[in-house]
């Protein structure tokens, strides 16, 4: 079946596999539609478009496999404003593309998306997937700091020191595999402080992740008077991540530390693809 969805999704791009040596990528995005702010506030979002499908349309179109897993196997939900071209340098047709791709992958139906839980996945065997992918948006921020699943997926993978790559807000998800993820992001949204746990398998990693100044530019977004609970890069630096920023907000910027790749913002979706791709298994593929 897996073999099956491969060849519809790559014929369905004007594709034909030349050899059968595709990597397989596992891709995890959050189940949330909403992101809970200060005072009881809420923010609806999910994952951004081209933090999402860039990647995964780099991916299909080198004739890699793709599978897309949630904590508990829900649709994700697309966050609608970031559908809009001025994240593919205002180039109506790379959006209209991506767009379209995300309507045949039918990832955010109720019905018909291809998405599974991660318990799923790990009953699989995260063994055979040689990548692990989280995209951005600020749905990763409600769920994927704190979820075990994703903790025991992203600790598999580093264990077995394969590339593991995420972007914008997807970076927050490093979080979860803290002793006890959830106790650290209590106090810090409670006191705006909070101890680096003993055990972190990322301490020490250089990485990056939306900045405090890129959040400040961005808060127009949330909520009128909405404020998030904290900022990411806070939380990765006093969970003890080494965080690297770019010079300009919203600039590509991505860091590679072993088998960590990190995106700074949706201008880096595309670094992030390209340095992933790099570290996986070459395949042949040609166009129709």
């Amino acid at each position: 079946m897996k073999i099956f969805r491969h060849l519809v999704l790559t014929a369905a791009l004007g594709l034909t596999a030349l050899h059968a040596q595709a990597a397989s990528v596992l891709v995890v995005l959050s189940d949330a539609d909403h992101l809970d702010l200060k005072d009881g506030k809420v923010f609806p979002t999910g994952f951004y478009l081209n933090e999402l499908m860039q990647p995964v349309k780099r991916l299909l179109d080198a004739g890699h496999q793709v599978t897309f897993a949630t904590p508990n196997g829900r649709a994700p939900t697309l966050d609608t404003s970031s559908d809009d071209k001025m994240y593919f340098n205002n180039d109506e047709t790379a959006w209209r593309t991506h767009r379209a791709l995300l309507n045949t992958l039918k990832l955010t139906s109720p019905d018909a998306s291809p998405v599974i839980s991660l318990a799923r996945a790990a009953q699989q065997g995260y063994g055979q997937f040689d990548a692990i992918y989280i995209p951005g948006g600020h749905a990763p921020m409600q769920d994927l700091l704190t979820s075990q699943a994703v903790g025991d997926a992203l600790a598999a993978f580093h264990a077995a020191g394969k590339p593991t790559a995420l972007v914008c807000h997807g970076p927050i998800a490093l979080l979860s595999t803290l002793p006890d993820a959830p106790a650290f992001t209590r106090k810090l949204a409670e006191t705006g402080r909070a101890n680096a746990q003993p055990g972190w398998i990322y301490a020490g990693y250089r990485m990056t992740v939306i900045s405090n100044a890129e959040e400040e530019i961005a808060k127009g977004l949330l909520p009128k008077g909405g404020a998030m609970k904290f900022y990411p890069q806070t939380a990765l630096e006093q969970a003890g991540g080494a965080f690297s920023s770019n010079s300009e907000p919203f600039t590509a910027h991505v860091v590679t530390d072993r088998e960590l790749i990190t995106g700074q913002n949706p201008a880096s979706a595309s670094g992030v693809a390209q340095e992933l791709l790099a570290r996986l298994k070459p395949t042949s593929v040609e166009p129709h």
